[in-house]
């Protein structure tokens, strides 16, 4: 890490690790399969996590995929924002693209922090110390897309693009993707949660890439409805071109 990374950057590293390795202590010795390896995995990260939070941040809310929501987190002036373990399906059929996200919202200021640990490919993704890939050397655009549930918008835009479609798991991954260069943008119109972005936005931002809404708005998070169903993640220099590219291809939906 940096020498000017931030505690709570440190603590979100370590923590987003720890999960993941647990993760992948409890698939290779529990010999469960299914409903029980997934459920058992949602459990152990989150507890692992909520009971890390609560000894290093006590006095901080958490919002997490695997937990009721509190709603005392509205009044809070930071708040942890957690996927104990995105890409269940991913995870409980041995593959490698699922994820751990871990970040930092404070008010006035926004997410903060955040760590995406990628436990499967021996890597995690920090702002603590972002990662700035070159630009790619090819010509054709690549977009990250659900391999299980793609969405429409995504196709069209594919078309319109004459981009090349890449399919992985978790949000998390195809995320990280964009921060690597493997893909040049990851686009989702199909429904998210705060959970699905919050971490990996903040270390996509880290790292110089554009996000915002479909819209080309901003990505607000702890808001009272933790919804947050669209995001693009793009290179910066992509971004006019592909936010013109959904306005139009979305136009174009919904006069269909």
């Amino acid at each position: 890490m940096t020498e000017r990374a931030t505690d709570d950057e440190r603590l979100a590293t370590e923590l987003a690790e720890r999960a993941g390795a647990a993760l992948l202590h409890l698939r290779a010795s529990t010999g469960l399969a299914g409903r029980e390896l997934k459920d058992a995995a949602d459990a152990a990260a989150q507890s692992l996590l909520a009971e890390a939070l609560a000894t290093a941040r006590p006095r901080d809310a958490v919002l997490s995929e695997e937990a009721a929501d509190d709603p005392v987190r509205l009044a809070a002036d930071r708040v942890w924002i957690i996927d104990p373990l995105d890409g269940t399906r991913e995870f409980s059929e041995g593959r490698a693209d699922f994820a751990v996200h871990v970040a930092l919202w404070q008010r006035g200021r926004g997410l903060t922090a955040g760590a995406v640990a990628m436990p499967g490919a021996g890597r995690a993704f920090t702002t603590a110390e972002p990662v700035r890939s070159p630009a790619p050397a090819r010509t054709r655009i690549r977009l990250a897309v659900s391999r299980s549930r793609p969405p429409a918008l995504v196709a069209a835009l594919a078309e319109a693009l004459d981009a090349e479609l890449v399919p992985m798991g978790s949000a998390g991954v195809k995320a990280m993707s964009v921060v690597t260069g493997e893909t040049d943008a990851y686009v989702h119109g199909g429904g998210q949660y705060e959970w699905d972005s919050a971490a990996p936005v903040a270390v996509a931002h880290a790292a110089g890439l554009h996000t915002s809404r479909l819209d080309g708005g901003p990505l607000e998070y702890n808001r009272e409805s933790p919804w947050l169903p669209d995001l693009v993640i793009c290179r910066p220099e992509l971004r006019d071109r592909l936010l013109a590219t959904i306005a139009a291809t979305a136009a174009t939906e919904g006069a269909a």
